[in-house]
Formats: structure tokens, sequence, C-alpha cells
């Protein structure tokens, strides 16, 4: 019997799912493999809740070398190069070489590219950036705390502006938000502006209603180099007390010199099958790059590959069995927007919208907390 190998390069959510979607659907004697370098997995969206102390690290994190119990294979490695045209992978253990290559590196954090923001912010993108946010969100009695988007674009849109609503309720609780003034500063004109005006709107209202200070059109320099001191392009400058941070976004490294990436950027792929240029190459979530109506792309977020991981390991599975592929992926997407105090609001609709994205925000409350909550711990029992 034919033994094929399907090689996935990420151990996210995306390359996760995909995987796990795979073994299910491929044969018996088939391979299916994910290539990471961090076998640690943490769930993103939990990062919030270990900003605001709902979460420690253990509850938020799982082992992905627990899929071989699957019949998944882990290699731990570093991807150094991919071949496209081969579907060959250079790792820093070896190579490899794929039937079908699913390519969900995601996006590479790169905050070395701001100078003084590795050392006077926290990362909220890493648990460890956001264990530091928490401690300083819990010790500051005075003075400012910055939510700092350094630029665009960036994973989870609702990030910046939950960890503002977070912070608010956590100074709150601690009875010092007289005290602590709370602000955003991001290139943005609108919060979520990829999904329109209205939500940007009402959602600036709602950071308005709680005295969190918006400030739009902000593009970050430089922090420091000895102070807290951040400036910004138009050379504006502030200087918090407490700076959480979201780094630039870059794409892999070893998309390098791939062909995958023609204008140096992210992966561009269609928008309904995720395929490439490359026979039985794919790409999916944050590591590509979809045009969508109105001169804008479609975001980087977790819900968004978890969708599409299962849209590309159908379309494998159904060609290795001999069948035309049919799944395509919807452009629909949702997230949760946490507000603190046990509220939370939800933003859904269609990105691919042929007038261009038509989202919704819902009346904020506690089911969407809820929810959130049950989708998180659905995910961290069911997929790793």
């Amino acid at each position: 019997m034919t033994t094929r190998t399907a090689v996935v390069l990420g151990g996210g959510i995306g390359g996760v799912v995909t995987a796990r979607h795979l073994r299910r659907r491929v044969g018996e004697t088939d391979r299916v493999v994910i290539v990471e370098r961090d076998p640690r997995l943490c769930f993103p969206p939990s990062l919030l809740w270990v900003l605001s102390g709902a979460r420690r690290a253990p509850q938020v994190t799982r082992d992905i070398r627990r899929l071989r119990r699957r019949g998944i294979e882990i290699v731990e490695a570093r991807v150094e190069a991919v071949d496209p045209q081969n579907r060959t992978i250079t790792t820093s253990t070896g190579e490899l070489t794929a039937d079908a290559l699913v390519v969900a590196l995601g996006a590479t954090l790169a905050p070395e590219t701001i100078p003084g923001f590795a050392d006077h912010a926290c990362n909220l993108y890493t648990l460890e950036g956001a264990e530091a946010a928490h401690r300083s969100v819990r010790e500051i009695e005075r003075g400012e705390v910055a939510i700092v988007v350094a630029a665009t674009p960036y994973k989870c849109p609702a990030a910046p502006y939950e960890a503002a609503f977070l912070t608010d309720a956590v100074l709150r609780s601690r009875g010092v938000r007289a005290h602590v003034t709370v602000d955003v500063y991001t290139p943005e004109p609108l919060p979520m502006p990829t999904a329109g005006p209205a939500v940007g709107e009402r959602l600036a209202a709602m950071l308005a209603a709680r005295d969190i200070g918006f400030h739009p059109a902000r593009t970050l320099s430089t922090i420091g180099p000895d102070t807290n001191t951040v400036v910004f392009a138009d050379s504006t400058q502030t200087e918090p007390d407490v700076i959480i941070g979201i780094p630039p976004h870059r794409p892999p490294a070893a998309l390098t010199g791939s062909g995958l990436t023609p204008d140096g950027g992210y992966i561009p792929v269609d928008a309904r099958t995720l395929t490439t240029p490359h026979p039985g190459v794919y790409a999916l979530g944050d590591v590509t790059s979809i045009p969508i109506a109105g001169g804008k792309v479609l975001p980087k977020a977790g819900v968004f590959a978890d969708a599409q991981a299962a849209v590309v390991a159908r379309r494998i599975a159904a060609e290795w069995h001999g069948r035309d592929p049919s799944a395509t992926f919807s452009g629909t997407g949702s997230c949760f927007v946490e507000l603190g105090h046990g509220s939370a609001a939800f933003a859904s609709g269609d990105f691919y919208a042929p007038d261009g994205p038509a989202v919704r925000l819902r009346q904020p409350g506690r089911r969407w907390h809820l929810a959130k909550v049950a989708f998180e711990q659905y995910w961290l029992r069911r997929w790793p």
C-alpha cells in the first residue's frame, strides 16, 4: 500500500487543527507530520486572561507532543527553508519531503525592529509578556498604563482593546483607577477597522465610556532608551509607567527566497481553497495574505485559521482518495471582545461580502463572556 506524507509547518492553532483533521481523513498508512520548534502551545486568546489574572500559564498551555498518541508525528525543529516546487523542507534537524505541504507558520513577532520595545514594553502576544503585564497592572498605584500597537497588520484585531478594557477592570477592582489613566495608541483610524466603521465607532464609544483614551493614527517609532518615553512618527510622545505592547509582525524568515512570497510579504493564496500556485502546497492562517473588498486584507485571527485548516485537510484527503476536492472557506468569522467584570461583546460577519466586510457587533453581556470561556475550554480539551 502506498504511503503518502502530509507535512504541516507550524504547531499553532491552524497547524494542530489541520493535522487532527488530516489524521481522521487520510489512510492508516499515510503519515501526518507537524514541524514545530516549540512543542508548548499557548492558546493565544487566553493571554488576555493571563494579563487580568484570571488564568495562569498551566491553564492555557498544552504540549503538542501529546498528539503522537493520535498517530501524528511531531518533529521538534526549526523550519529553515521551504522549496514548494519539490515540496521539500529544510529543518534544523534534517530534510523532509511531502506529498502535501501545509504552511501554517503564522506571523513572526519582531519586537527588535522597534528600538527599546523589548526593554520597556510587556509583549502582550507572549506568555511571559502577558505575565509581566499582569504584575505591572497589579502593582501600579498611580500614573499611566499605555497599550501601544506598534504597526499593522497584527494578530487578533480585538486584543489591544480587550487589554485596555481588562486593565481598566483590574484597576477598578483594586480601587486605584482614579489615579491611573489607561490609553490606547494605534496606527489605526478606529478600533478593528477591517470590520467597518460602525463596529469601530461603537468600540471607540465603549472605550470613552470607560474613560479609556483612544489615540488613533499613532505609529510607534522608539521607546526609551533610558526611560519609558514612547515616541511616535509624528513626533508626539508620552511617558507611561506601564507599557503593554503589540510588537510589529513579519513573515517567517524561512519563507525568504522560497517563491511563496513574491513580494517578500505574506503568502498569497486562493481565497476559497487556500491553494498556492504550487501543486500540493497550501497555506493558511496568519502567514497568508488574502485581499478582500475595499482594498483591505483578511484579518489575522485564530478563528480564520481554524476554519481554513478544516478546508485544507478536507481538500487534501479528497485528492488522496481520488475525489475532486470541494471544500471551500466561506470568509465568515467572529470574535469575542472581553470587557472585564464578566462581560463581553461579540462581533461576527462575512468578510468576503462583495461590498466589504458585513460585520455586526452584538450588545455586550455576560453570555458572551461565558461563551468565550466555553470556547477556550472546548479548544484546550478537544484539539491538542
